[in-house]
């Protein structure tokens, strides 16, 4: 038998873990930028996440679903190999115009990164089969379908990363029912009946699901 010992919380661990990790310069102007044109950006917590996964993995090939003012995009170069690629898209061309601004201002080569504006679904449906080794996804727009081809895009081991997923914690509410949390959920609902998928639910910033492709 089980025996399931409660949790005794002290502290708020939430603002200690977004603490943790460290923005430079231009990832805090980025994040600035962003919350002017009312980009969405990972928190502090879950940039940690994602440089860490991207140092972990040694991702040198990267696509991004909700490219944001950027933020991410520093953070995953901030821990990428020097050859790493990174491709990001979003349906808001000012939200890319954004990020291009602060990766090159960063340093950044410009050839070491692409911003696609433009329809999500169509332009994830022209990506190369197997060809990245971590993928994240933002925005909700059309993520139950974009998750879907997740599997397609990653490498064997490849790893994807929910962003935001439990939505601050409205995917955890089933009284929640507007279109935004339905497709959060149902897409962390997919991933975890798929036994393809190796994954794991963390509550750190909005909620980070990382899955592996088996």
């Amino acid at each position: 038998m089980t025996i399931e010992r409660p949790l005794n919380n002290r502290g708020d661990m939430s603002a200690f873990a977004e603490n943790f990790p460290h923005e430079d310069f231009f990832m805090q102007q980025a994040r600035k930028n962003g919350a002017e044109v009312g980009a969405p950006d990972p928190t502090v917590g879950v940039g940690g996440l994602i440089n860490f996964v991207v140092g972990l993995i040694s991702a040198k090939s990267i696509v991004e679903i909700g490219t944001g003012s950027g933020v991410s995009g520093l953070w995953i170069f901030n821990g990428a190999p020097k050859d790493a690629t990174f491709t990001s898209i979003d349906s808001e061309r000012e939200h890319s115009a954004s990020a291009k601004e602060i990766l090159d201002e960063a340093g950044i080569s410009a050839q070491r990164f692409r911003l696609i504006t433009g329809n999500i679904v169509e332009v994830v449906g022209k990506l190369a089969d197997e060809n990245y080794d971590l993928m994240i996804v933002r925005s909700p727009i059309d993520m139950v379908d974009v998750v879907q081809e997740s599997y397609r895009l990653l490498k064997p081991s490849g790893v994807l990363i929910i962003d935001n997923a439990l939505d601050g914690g409205k995917v955890a509410d089933p009284t929640q029912r507007d279109f935004e949390t339905i497709a959060r959920r149902d897409s962390i609902k997919a991933i975890k009946e798929d036994s393809r998928w190796s994954s794991t639910l963390l509550p750190i910033g909005g909620g980070a699901l990382l899955a592996r492709k088996i």
